[in-house]
């Protein structure tokens, strides 16, 4: 079975030789002074800000160099396995977590485990037990267990963006309840307004849906659908009321019956230039909205009456089993959790774990903080409903389209998601 999960990440040597071709021919011997470190943040992200300062803090404390080549996600993603097995191999680079990406190298033995350095810098102390559980993976690559492959030091969730002026114009308050929450959509459907900005074609519809389910749901339920821990009831209270609550938002008008042919990008943007008071995304959407919603006052709540979100630790910092630095790896890692790289990346848009509060001077990043921080001290990430295997993310997509459209009930789509789920798992399980 484990062939079976490998063959589904591989792609073509052709492809592995694109990503190559940014590194030096040959074996030649590695300088012993030099950090190779990939990563694919924008460097005017926040991470992408940090990480640089992080760079320079480096170089003038080791006296090494660092040779940082800037990769696309997807150059790291589809080539991850040959490169990774090669002596071409960087000593550091920035990986997807999740069982499908992370936990698919660590299984393969193509990530070097990192107990002693977690140990030795004290990096658990610094990370919640919900970040710790994308840092670690068991022999079939399962996160949740095992020796640590990675370590995070920003974090995601998803919440809830809102259009203060549009609020203020049709007298609503801000919801802390679902019923509120409800009331003030249907508010908007009563004004001729549609409340929620929303992508049928990629993540976002999905991790609504999601949403839902984990408004009816707790820790147990996350655990058996992410974890494995016990069969799953594609049938029952969380996911048919999450599925049914979908279609129902369709068919009452709080998301347009075109979402399905909307992509994330088009989402963003459509709240960004006000068309819409509502938008449930991630944190990853703060720092450009911060800079493009300039025509209107806005503000963000977790989603009412759930005491989970989707959300987890950011991408993993991860040392290739091949490095030829590995030492230089974890002394960069370390100072990436430093509060002064920390409060870089918390004033700058992104989510920083190991921060000092009194270092985040920003009001909207010391609410967006506020709020993750309200989701870890409750033990409330609860990861993305893509995670289970390598397949579910285009398998949700297409379900959720048929549901909206039409096509398919909530519980046909449970069926079939559940199918697929458990299809997945058995191929990563063996079981």
């Amino acid at each position: 079975m484990k062939m079976k999960r490998t063959l589904t990440m591989l792609t073509t040597v052709i492809a592995a030789g694109a990503l190559l071709s940014g590194c030096s021919a040959g074996a030649s011997e590695e300088d012993a002074n030099t950090l190779k470190l990939w990563h694919f943040e924008g460097e005017d992200s926040a991470m992408g800000i940090a990480w640089d300062e992080a760079i320079k803090t480096f170089e003038k404390e080791t006296g090494a160099k660092v040779e940082f080549e800037a990769k696309s996600f997807e150059q790291i993603r589809s080539t991850a396995s040959q490169v990774l097995n090669s002596n071409e191999a960087p000593d550091i680079l920035e990986y997807n977590k999740g069982n499908a990406t992370a936990g698919l190298l660590a299984s393969q033995g193509l990530l070097t485990p990192i107990d002693d350095a977690v140990e030795e810098y004290g990096w658990a102390d610094k990370l919640a037990p919900s970040l710790q559980t994308t840092a670690r993976y068991d022999d079939k690559g399962v996160m949740g267990s095992g020796s640590w492959y990675g370590i995070p030091n920003y974090g995601e969730f998803v919440e809830v963006y809102y259009n203060k002026d549009m609020f203020a114009k049709y007298g609503i308050a801000v919801p802390t309840t679902y019923d509120e929450f409800e009331a003030a959509l249907q508010t908007f459907v009563d004004n001729g307004v549609t409340p929620l900005a929303e992508a049928g074609a990629e993540y976002p519809i999905g991790q609504l849906w999601y949403q839902l389910a984990l408004s009816k749901g707790d820790r147990d339920f996350v655990d058996d659908y992410q974890l494995y821990k016990n069969p799953v009831d594609w049938q029952g209270p969380e996911l048919s009321y999450a599925s049914e609550k979908l279609a129902e938002y369709v068919d009452k008008g709080y998301i347009s019956k075109d979402v399905t042919g909307i992509k994330a990008e088009d989402m963003g943007v459509s709240f960004m230039s006000g068309q819409y008071p509502m938008m449930v995304s991630g944190s990853w959407w703060y720092g450009r909205v911060i800079n493009e919603a300039t025509g209107f006052d806005w503000g963000t709540f977790l989603f009412p009456g759930s005491e989970m979100a989707p959300g987890s630790s950011g991408n993993l910092w991860v040392v290739p089993e091949n490095a030829a630095n590995k030492d230089l790896a974890y002394k960069f890692i370390d100072i990436t959790m430093r509060p002064e790289i920390q409060a870089l990346i918390g004033n700058n848009g992104g989510v920083p774990v190991a921060a000092n509060t009194e270092d985040i001077t920003d009001p909207k990043s010391q609410e967006l903080i506020a709020n993750f921080n309200t989701l870890t001290e409750r033990d409330g990430l609860a990861f993305y409903p893509d995670w289970p295997t390598s397949t579910f993310y285009d398998q949700i997509v297409a379900a959720t389209q048929e549901l909206l459209n039409g096509s398919t009930t909530p519980e046909e789509m449970n069926t079939t998601l559940g199918d697929e789920y458990e299809s997945g798992v058995a191929d990563i399980t063996g079981e």
